[in-house]
Protein backbone atom coordinates (compact mmCIF):
# COMPACT_ATOMS: atom_id res chain seq x y z
CA UNK A 1 0.00 0.00 0.00
CA UNK A 2 1.32 3.60 -0.74
CA UNK A 3 1.23 6.46 1.53
CA UNK A 4 0.62 9.89 0.38
CA UNK A 5 2.33 13.06 2.11
CA UNK A 6 1.09 16.19 0.90
CA UNK A 7 2.56 19.18 1.56
CA UNK A 8 0.24 21.79 1.14
CA UNK A 9 0.61 25.97 2.22
CA UNK A 10 1.35 29.49 0.34
CA UNK A 11 4.52 30.25 -1.71
CA UNK A 12 8.22 30.39 -0.20
CA UNK A 13 7.69 28.12 2.65
CA UNK A 14 9.62 25.10 1.71
CA UNK A 15 7.52 22.65 0.05
CA UNK A 16 9.74 22.05 -2.86
CA UNK A 17 12.54 22.20 -0.69
CA UNK A 18 11.26 19.58 1.85
CA UNK A 19 9.48 16.87 -0.50
CA UNK A 20 12.48 15.39 -1.83
CA UNK A 21 13.90 14.86 1.33
CA UNK A 22 11.12 13.74 2.80
CA UNK A 23 10.53 11.00 0.09
CA UNK A 24 14.74 10.20 0.09
CA UNK A 25 14.28 9.68 3.88
CA UNK A 26 11.37 7.54 3.31
CA UNK A 27 12.33 5.48 0.33
CA UNK A 28 9.59 7.77 -1.40
CA UNK A 29 9.44 9.30 -4.49
CA UNK A 30 8.23 13.10 -4.92
CA UNK A 31 5.39 14.21 -7.03
CA UNK A 32 6.26 17.86 -8.13
CA UNK A 33 4.21 20.76 -7.81
CA UNK A 34 2.58 21.00 -11.67
CA UNK A 35 1.32 24.66 -11.27
CA UNK A 36 5.37 25.70 -11.42
CA UNK A 37 5.59 23.71 -14.07
CA UNK A 38 2.27 24.84 -16.23
CA UNK A 39 3.31 28.57 -14.77
CA UNK A 40 6.77 28.53 -16.33
CA UNK A 41 5.76 27.34 -19.55
CA UNK A 42 2.57 29.01 -19.48
CA UNK A 43 2.87 32.42 -17.95
CA UNK A 44 0.70 33.45 -15.09
CA UNK A 45 -2.84 34.10 -16.55
CA UNK A 46 -4.02 31.33 -14.11
CA UNK A 47 -7.45 31.36 -15.31
CA UNK A 48 -9.99 29.18 -14.00
CA UNK A 49 -9.70 26.44 -17.00
CA UNK A 50 -6.23 26.66 -16.45
CA UNK A 51 -6.48 25.86 -12.62
CA UNK A 52 -8.69 22.80 -13.68
CA UNK A 53 -5.98 22.02 -16.07
CA UNK A 54 -3.71 21.75 -13.66
CA UNK A 55 -5.66 20.05 -10.91
CA UNK A 56 -6.45 17.25 -13.25
CA UNK A 57 -2.85 16.84 -14.65
CA UNK A 58 -1.82 16.77 -10.71
CA UNK A 59 -3.83 14.03 -10.38
CA UNK A 60 -3.29 11.57 -13.46
CA UNK A 61 0.03 12.36 -12.68
CA UNK A 62 -0.16 11.00 -9.49
CA UNK A 63 -2.08 8.18 -10.60
CA UNK A 64 0.98 7.02 -12.91
CA UNK A 65 3.46 7.53 -10.29
CA UNK A 66 0.87 5.31 -7.75
CA UNK A 67 0.28 2.41 -10.00
CA UNK A 68 4.51 1.51 -9.56
CA UNK A 69 3.01 1.00 -5.57
CA UNK A 70 5.96 3.05 -4.34
CA UNK A 71 6.00 2.60 -0.25
CA UNK A 72 6.23 6.86 -0.02
CA UNK A 73 4.17 9.85 -2.36
CA UNK A 74 5.41 13.08 -1.09
CA UNK A 75 2.97 15.13 -2.90
CA UNK A 76 4.44 19.03 -3.48
CA UNK A 77 0.84 20.25 -3.30
CA UNK A 78 -2.53 19.19 -4.77
CA UNK A 79 -5.88 20.36 -5.48
CA UNK A 80 -6.16 22.09 -2.21
CA UNK A 81 -3.41 24.54 -3.19
CA UNK A 82 -5.68 25.29 -6.82
CA UNK A 83 -8.54 25.64 -5.32
CA UNK A 84 -6.84 28.31 -2.98
CA UNK A 85 -5.37 30.08 -5.72
CA UNK A 86 -9.20 30.27 -7.36
CA UNK A 87 -10.43 31.60 -4.39
CA UNK A 88 -7.00 34.28 -4.16
CA UNK A 89 -7.55 35.15 -7.78
CA UNK A 90 -10.97 35.51 -8.25
CA UNK A 91 -12.41 35.86 -4.69
CA UNK A 92 -14.49 32.71 -4.55
CA UNK A 93 -14.35 28.66 -4.53
CA UNK A 94 -14.76 26.86 -8.04
CA UNK A 95 -17.89 24.14 -8.20
CA UNK A 96 -15.47 21.77 -10.55
CA UNK A 97 -12.05 22.18 -7.90
CA UNK A 98 -13.76 21.93 -4.93
CA UNK A 99 -15.83 18.36 -6.36
CA UNK A 100 -11.56 16.84 -6.69
CA UNK A 101 -11.29 14.80 -3.33
CA UNK A 102 -8.06 15.78 -1.40
CA UNK A 103 -7.32 12.66 -0.07
CA UNK A 104 -3.80 12.23 0.99
CA UNK A 105 -2.77 9.98 4.02
CA UNK A 106 -1.45 13.57 6.06
CA UNK A 107 -1.74 16.84 5.29
CA UNK A 108 1.30 18.66 6.48
CA UNK A 109 0.49 22.62 6.03
CA UNK A 110 3.78 25.36 6.11
CA UNK A 111 3.66 28.23 8.34
CA UNK A 112 4.26 31.48 6.35
CA UNK A 113 7.23 31.88 8.77
CA UNK A 114 9.89 31.55 6.36
CA UNK A 115 11.00 34.90 4.63
CA UNK A 116 8.94 35.12 0.88
CA UNK A 117 11.66 35.27 -2.32
CA UNK A 118 10.75 36.10 -5.59
CA UNK A 119 11.23 33.62 -8.16
CA UNK A 120 9.10 35.08 -11.45
CA UNK A 121 6.27 33.05 -10.32
CA UNK A 122 5.34 33.77 -7.08
CA UNK A 123 2.48 36.32 -6.37
CA UNK A 124 1.63 36.88 -3.08
CA UNK A 125 3.99 38.74 -0.98
CA UNK A 126 3.42 41.31 2.48
CA UNK A 127 -0.57 41.07 3.67
CA UNK A 128 -1.57 39.05 0.36
CA UNK A 129 0.82 36.24 1.88
CA UNK A 130 -1.25 36.21 5.47
CA UNK A 131 -4.46 36.35 3.02
CA UNK A 132 -3.33 33.61 1.52
CA UNK A 133 -2.44 31.38 3.90
CA UNK A 134 -6.36 32.16 5.18
CA UNK A 135 -7.43 30.89 1.55
CA UNK A 136 -5.71 26.98 2.23
CA UNK A 137 -6.87 26.87 6.40
CA UNK A 138 -10.53 27.61 4.76
CA UNK A 139 -9.94 25.54 2.08
CA UNK A 140 -8.43 22.70 4.24
CA UNK A 141 -11.42 23.06 6.61
CA UNK A 142 -14.09 23.28 3.74
CA UNK A 143 -12.86 19.50 2.78
CA UNK A 144 -12.29 18.59 6.74
CA UNK A 145 -8.99 17.90 6.49
CA UNK A 146 -6.77 18.14 9.22
CA UNK A 147 -3.29 18.84 8.59
CA UNK A 148 -0.35 18.88 10.79
CA UNK A 149 1.04 22.67 10.77
CA UNK A 150 4.72 22.39 9.90
CA UNK A 151 6.52 25.42 11.08
CA UNK A 152 10.30 27.51 12.31
CA UNK A 153 13.47 26.98 10.14
CA UNK A 154 14.56 24.26 7.45
CA UNK A 155 15.98 21.56 9.81
CA UNK A 156 12.81 22.22 12.48
CA UNK A 157 10.16 21.84 9.30
CA UNK A 158 12.15 18.58 8.16
CA UNK A 159 12.08 17.23 11.79
CA UNK A 160 8.64 18.02 12.41
CA UNK A 161 7.91 16.50 9.32
CA UNK A 162 9.54 12.92 9.75
CA UNK A 163 7.98 12.61 13.05
CA UNK A 164 4.28 13.54 11.37
CA UNK A 165 5.27 10.55 8.21
CA UNK A 166 6.63 8.36 11.35
CA UNK A 167 3.18 8.41 13.14
CA UNK A 168 1.39 7.21 10.11
CA UNK A 169 3.76 3.98 10.59
CA UNK A 170 6.57 4.58 8.31
CA UNK A 171 9.75 4.14 9.44
CA UNK A 172 12.62 5.77 7.71
CA UNK A 173 14.74 3.71 5.39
Amino acid sequence: MTLRVCLTGVESTGKSRLAPRLAAKFGGITMPEYGREWAETNGLDFTTAALREIAATHVARRMALEAAAPRLIVEDTDVVMTSAWQFMLYGSRDALLSAMPADADLYLLMSPDTPWIEDGTRQFSGTDRLRFASAVSEELQQRGIRAVTIGGDWRARFMAAQAAIQLLGLEPV
